[in-house]
């Protein structure tokens, strides 16, 4: 058998099992659990890791038959989209797993040949980890040749910092004591992004002088701009100094008291979203304080009814009515903003989403068409939204495309708050804690049930006037329940 032959086949054998994309888009996951070790069996279709992304946890099925070969990272490694992640023997009746002919010889050839072992990715998510190695550019037909100084002269101008003198005799690189010497610079070369390299460029950085804190020795925007920093100080334009130096006191950490823990996943994805929503659309916030003593004794009364035995039926369940019968009367809050169109999407259906607390974080699953949805089946989807949610089990599908939002900041003993809107959604209603309250009822001080309601929404979308009627409706069914039936 040739060795050709020989390497087809040892490919053909172990097939290997890349991330995937899992979430519209996402770049990257975190291996939570891996429910397989090397030498395992696993058949098509087995889960064998749970994986988590900027929006759900998801297990990953297996495709192939066969052994598991090797698992490429540890639990908590945080892996980008079409990185090979494990490797299965599909016929492992063939005797042990041996090196595939020519892969021996591969690194000596890979400074002159593209390599054969690199592995392809998906577009848009980068290179996979072999590319991070270069080869030489192929000569041109009546160019000549460039010698290995004056290719890290080039590199060394990417890199920021000015490039070395070149060498008088370029036939003198192929020579034994002159290959080290070019190529030292490559390998110790800073590790960082090309957006990196350009700042550091812009800044008069030499990458090679800062400390790198990204993972695995890589520098980092921030990095640049603590080593700036100095730089920026001694110059003499002082009103330009007073930021980075009020920034500077990293000295100040006590780390035998504190503890650092990385954000990622859901809780990082929520992080972000809420900076691009708090400073991209234009916050308004109203508050309204209602009497919802009829509202909480209709709870109880629903809670016997036969037709909704075995659901979970509670005052948030009214309020999600209560909202969507209002934007019913109001169907113009119910809208997007396409940024770029510069158009406004209204939305004849309501995807209504529910503000769930996760232990991996803030999830918002939204209950599709929920507007066109009767009570009982509201009630129903309710429960298993939020049951779902706190399993962290939501899958990518199920937080997308919401267009409000509810969230119930009184199951914490909260009064009301100013909620930030889900990106892409035109409100959202936080519910206060319902609490038994001095209330003039009738001419007379009594006891009531009362609680404060929060609406906030994208002022592009919906002004004053229309956001004041959206939130008055609401509080006029809560405080009144049967305008359900009379405005429904």
């Amino acid at each position: 058998m040739t060795a050709g032959t020989a390497g087809a086949a040892h490919t053909q054998r172990i097939r290997e099992f890349k991330m995937p994309d899992v979430g519209e888009g996402l770049t990257e996951a975190e291996i939570l659990k891996w429910y397989v070790k090397a030498g395992d069996t696993v058949a098509d279709g087995q889960v064998v890791c749970e994986v988590e992304t900027a929006k759900a946890a998801v297990e990953l099925p297996i495709p192939y038959d066969g052994v598991v070969h090797a698992l490429h990272f540890d639990e908590g490694t945080t892996v980008d989209v079409g990185t090979v992640i494990i490797a299965v023997d599909t016929d492992p009746g063939a005797g042990p797993v041996g090196e595939a002919p020519g892969e021996a010889a591969a690194p000596a050839e890979e400074d002159d040949a593209e390599p054969q072992g690199r592995q392809a990715v998906l577009v848009g998510y980068g290179a996979a980890p072999s590319s991070t190695k270069r080869r030489a550019r192929k000569q041109q037909p009546g160019v000549p040749a460039q010698s290995e100084p004056v290719t890290a002269g080039l590199q060394a101008e990417l890199n920021g910092h000015s490039a070395p003198a070149p060498a008088a005799t370029p036939v003198a690189v192929p020579v034994a004591p002159a290959a080290p010497a070019a190529v030292v610079p490559v390998a110790e070369r800073p590790l960082a992004k090309p957006p990196v390299r350009k700042l550091a460029k812009d800044l008069g950085i030499d990458l090679a002088t800062v400390v790198p804190t990204g993972p695995g020795g890589v520098v980092t925007r921030d990095d640049v701009y603590a080593a700036a920093a100095p730089a920026e100080a001694a110059a003499p334009a002082a009103p330009e100094v007073a930021v980075p130096t009020a920034v500077a006191p990293v000295a100040a950490f006590d780390a035998a008291r504190e503890r650092r823990v990385p954000v990622k996943g859901v809780r990082k994805a929520t992080a972000q979203a809420m900076v691009a929503s708090a400073f991209t659309a234009p916050h308004v916030t109203e508050f309204i304080t209602v009497d919802v003593t009829r509202t909480m004794k209709l709870v109880q009364e629903l809670k016997q009814d036969p037709d909704l035995a075995g659901l979970r039926v509670n005052p948030l369940l009214l309020v999600a009515k209560a909202f969507l019968v209002a934007i019913k009367r109001h169907p113009e809050v119910n809208a997007a903003w396409d940024e770029a169109t510069q158009e406004i999407v209204y939305k004849d259906y309501v995807n209504l989403g529910i503000a769930a607390a996760t232990p991996r974080g803030l999830l918002v699953p939204n209950i599709k068409d929920a507007g066109a949805k009767t009570l009982p089946q509201l009630a129903s989807e309710l429960g298993e939204l939020v049951a779902t949610a706190r399993e962290g089990k939501t899958s990518p599908a199920a937080m997308s495309g919401g267009t409000v939002t509810i969230t119930n900041v009184g199951v914490f003993g909260v009064d009301t708050g100013t909620p930030i809107l889900n990106p892409g959604e035109s409100a959202i209603l936080a519910v206060g804690a319902i609490k038994l309250q001095p209330w003039v009822h009738k001419g007379k001080v009594k006891p009531r049930q009362v609680t404060t309601l929060a609406l906030s929404f994208d002022h592009r979308l919906i002004d004053g006037e229309l956001g004041s009627k959206l939130l008055a409706d609401i509080a006029a069914i809560l405080e009144r329940p049967k305008r359900l039936i009379t405005w429904g």
